[in-house]
């Protein structure tokens, strides 16, 4: 669990990220420089990539929620102050890691921001991509784009990528209501691209059920994958949101 970027001077709060499906910690590699100078940035790093590789992915929420927790208390990441983020399958991690401290470290945890991730109560859509033939599922996951061509057109690292970003997939397609209403005592911010085909307003705007704290829905532009395309615009409403969470 990599610490991507200390903080500059002294530590306000402490900002855990997790990936979309298929992703590692690079996916958050090029945000220190656009965060304020309190926040330290924290990556998880799931089995299946990079020094992980050779791993066996998690086809289970229960196994995948205890063994996270586990590193995650272990590392002592949790006792300080700190705020989740989690993008797409990350993002329903995300929410299920807030739960998990709100009894390991009440109050510790000061934010979550789901990003391009479905509410537990939004159904997911059909068919199941994590089931289409290895041709459809390409086709599928090049149309949602934030995947270079050249990974995907590449046949020995998708021969790597591919089982990890099915799995992945597979976990998120299937994850539902686990707990039901009222979720978490901590303030959500969830954040939808405007023109994401995925996971859009409609699929995320009843997030606010899911918080007993409050929950601004915020639209940023791009679709799926706005937290490349759109990272400025996105580490902009991150900093604004805890600015107050000292």
């Amino acid at each position: 669990m990599p610490v991507l970027r200390r903080a500059t001077g002294a530590r306000r709060i402490r900002l855990i990220c997790f990936p979309y499906a298929g992703g590692g910690p690079d996916v958050f590699r090029g945000w220190g420089d656009g965060l304020d100078d309190g926040v330290e940035l924290v990556a998880v790093r799931l089995p299946g990539r990079g020094l992980r590789l050779t791993e066996a992915m998690y086809d289970d929420w229960d196994t995948l929620l205890a063994d996270t927790f586990a590193v995650l208390s272990a590392s002592g990441v949790l006792a300080a102050p700190h705020a989740f983020y989690g993008h797409s399958f990350g993002g329903r991690l995300a929410y299920e890691m807030t739960r998990l401290a709100a009894d390991a470290c009440p109050g510790a945890t000061r934010r979550l921001f789901v990003s391009g991730s479905r509410s537990p109560n939004s159904p997911q859509a059909r068919p199941y991509l994590h089931e289409l033939p290895k041709d459809r599922y390409l086709d599928a996951v090049r149309a949602m784009g934030g995947t270079p061509a050249e990974i995907l057109d590449n046949s020995a690292m998708m021969r790597l990528f591919l089982p990890t970003m099915r799995a992945d997939m597979r976990l998120a397609e299937l994850w539902d209501d686990r707990h039901g209403t009222p979720g978490v005592n901590v303030p959500i911010t969830a954040l939808y691209g405007r023109h994401d085909p995925v996971d859009g307003r409609d699929a995320m705007r009843d997030w606010q059920l899911y918080t007993s704290r409050g929950c601004d829905l915020v639209e940023l532009p791009g679709g799926h994958f706005f937290l490349d395309t759109h990272r400025d615009r996105l580490l902009e409403t991150i900093n604004e949101r805890l600015g107050g969470s000292s």
